[in-house]
């Protein structure tokens, strides 16, 4: 068996074909960390921590955390061909949408949510996976793939339309791949000697390697990041959005991981899965703190109020949690007459804290233009070229 696995003759004639059988983790050879590989898991440690660091005292964390998991779920569905924008995402109406592509990513964030809860109950393992991958598809468009249940079939990944012929990869066997689970589980729970941020990389790239579902592994595979990062302790709440750097560098990012399984060479992914949660973490933080003070100008804006109840300053706090809306939303969700919340939004718009992006007399769609700005960099949908290249 090579260092990363070996490929394993299936059926026999003509409809022989090989899939690919990984090896346990950790890697053996072990890892060879190397100047180069120190020096990047030191950055990322840093900027993992201090993004932290910032999360825990900015104003209203749970906004942030919020806008984050909304802008990782857009930007992992986009790197599987999601052609969606924050906007069609955070649109008053997206829950009830028939478009497909804002489903994906909407159940992206039930999806999110759901395992961050479930996480506080069972450990990181195939349950815990198979429960969220339910979430993840179901009422969409992979519902008809096993939503919930590791597949009985064997899977490829190759052009559309294309057979196992025409497989680039084809993933373990279905008695391989419940053998590949069960070592992955237990190198997420066990002690290892390796940095946690390295073992993240490994794991991220054994479930994709493995590939156990029929739809959605890539999503799955991605949240699992985000959940080691979280059990380990890294972070305390989901302000990464690690799919930032690897949409941008999405052709590197499958080449990298394919690499691995070619020659065995863990080394080069781990280096390009540092950089990559360096950069994130970074952007994050920045938009943090543009976030941040950004919310401090506008509250300065709002003129005072000796009222034990401000309305407009309840209002500011919803265009936060809701920076695309209606009048007639806005009053629903803070109790307020159509009237009162129509009388507080024309203040703000006033103030130029919001805009109408309507031209309406009525159903008036207003955004925190500037607050959705500094949210959607990085989010728009990949072009046709872009989108082939998976």
């Amino acid at each position: 068996m090579g260092r990363s696995g070996t490929l394993v003759e299936n059926l026999s004639g003509e409809a022989t074909y090989r899939s690919f059988r990984p090896a346990a983790l950790p890697p053996s050879p072990p890892l060879q960390m190397g100047d180069e590989m120190a020096t990047l898991l030191v950055s990322a440690s840093r900027a993992l921590q201090r993004l932290d660091d910032l999360s825990q005292y900015v104003p209203n964390t749970d906004l942030f955390i919020s806008m984050y998991v909304r802008k990782e779920a857009l930007l992992s569905s986009q790197i599987e061909g999601t052609q969606c924008t924050l906007e069609d995402v955070l649109d008053p109406e997206a829950d009830t949408s028939a478009d497909a592509d804002v489903s994906d990513v909407i159940n992206y964030v039930k999806a999110t949510r759901f395992a961050l809860t479930r996480l506080q109950e069972i450990p990181l393992c195939g349950r815990l996976l198979k429960e969220v991958h339910e979430v993840l598809m179901g009422g969409v468009r992979g519902q008809e793939k096993n939503p919930g249940e590791f597949r009985r079939s064997q899977n490829w990944i190759g052009p559309g339309g294309g057979s196992l012929r025409d497989a680039r990869y084809i993933p373990p066997n279905v008695e391989d791949m419940h053998e590949a689970i069960a070592n992955l589980e237990r190198f997420m729970n066990e002690p290892c000697e390796l940095d946690p941020l390295v073992c993240a990389a490994l794991a991220h790239y054994q479930f994709e390697t493995i590939h156990p579902f029929l739809d959605g592994n890539g999503c799955v595979g991605r949240l699992l990041i985000l959940l080691y990062l979280i059990e380990c302790g890294l972070i305390g709440e989901p302000t990464i959005y690690i799919s930032y750097f690897l949409k941008k560098n999405q052709v590197e990012y499958y080449d990298r991981m394919m690499e691995v399984r070619r020659s065995g060479n863990y080394e080069q992914w781990v280096r390009f899965f540092l950089e990559a949660v360096r950069v994130a973490a970074l952007d994050a933080s920045q938009s943090i703190e543009r976030l941040s003070n950004l919310h401090e100008h506008n509250e300065a804006l709002l003129p005072a109020s000796r009222r034990a109840k401000d309305n407009l300053r309840t209002l500011f706090s919803y265009i936060e949690q809701h920076p695309i809306f209606t009048i007639k939303g806005a009053a629903r969700a803070l109790g307020l007459s159509y009237n009162g919340a129509a009388t507080l939004t024309k203040k703000l718009e006033e103030l130029g804290i919001i805009e109408e992006t309507t031209n309406a007399s009525r159903n008036r769609v207003f955004a925190y233009t500037d607050y959705l700005e500094i949210l959607k960099e990085g989010t728009a949908p990949l072009t046709g070229g872009e989108a082939k290249a998976r």
